[in-house]
């Protein structure tokens, strides 16, 4: 699973970069219309991630208006290394995705992804798309089983609230961790304060904490997988 020290070493580790990504995507958002969905922290765990792990393929299932893309892409340029394949229904992300970015890393496929041909074994997978149960049953019987040991998921509004709810994407989630007593880790305001306060406060003596974007709720889930 993830451990927060390890996330925690990965701030440390990568900080001037993080603060140069951070910058980049503050001045992006006031050129390009990414309407952000990811919160400061869930984009920042995802860009660590990807610089911590070195993956040579991403996949990015929702990549809505291209604001998580553009972070994806910030980490694989920061490692010099990797491509991400993205998959939407919707064709605002190239439209706001910096060509310098998407040059040589980045491949958009449009339509619905369970149409399409998905690359083998990603090394970092991040879900945020249709936030359905039919979905993410489609996502964890097909993706998740092609998963390799070590790879890292994110998948995107889980915790709004301390536990998902009944019928939803994250709970088909946390049936399917469970199932294989995988554990995961979260920094949502609502279900692990605690792990939010302790990133919060270290950002603060990195000098990172000042706002992206940041709607204080980080709902997104993260695991890896055994």
């Amino acid at each position: 699973m993830f451990h927060l020290d390890e996330i925690i070493q990965w701030y440390r580790e990568h900080a001037a970069d993080l603060r140069r990504a951070r910058d980049e995507q503050r001045e992006l958002r006031t050129r390009r219309d990414l309407r952000p969905a990811l919160d400061d922290l869930e984009a920042e765990i995802a860009y660590l991630t990807v610089r911590a792990l070195r993956p040579a393929v991403v996949v990015e299932l929702g990549a809505s208006h291209g604001w998580s893309t553009t972070w994806l892409l910030r980490a694989l340029r920061d490692n010099a290394g990797g491509e991400l394949h993205s998959y939407d229904r919707g064709s605002a992300a190239p439209r706001a995705v910096p060509a310098e970015l998407a040059t040589g890393r980045w491949h958009f496929v449009p339509g619905d992804v369970r149409a399409a041909a998905v690359p083998d074994a990603p090394g970092f997978l991040l879900v945020d798309a249709a936030h359905t149960v039919s979905f993410a049953r489609w996502y964890t019987r097909t993706i998740f089983p092609g998963l390799r040991p070590g790879a890292a998921v994110a998948v995107h509004d889980v915790y709004h609230g301390r536990r998902p709810w009944p019928r939803s994407e994250g709970a088909v989630v946390l049936s399917w961790l469970r199932g294989r007593g995988v554990g995961h880790l979260t920094a949502s305001r609502a279900a692990d304060p605690d792990t939010r306060d302790r990133l919060l406060g270290l950002k603060h003596k990195l000098h990172l904490s000042a706002p992206v974007h940041d709607r204080a709720r980080d709902p997104m889930l993260f695991f890896r997988v055994p």
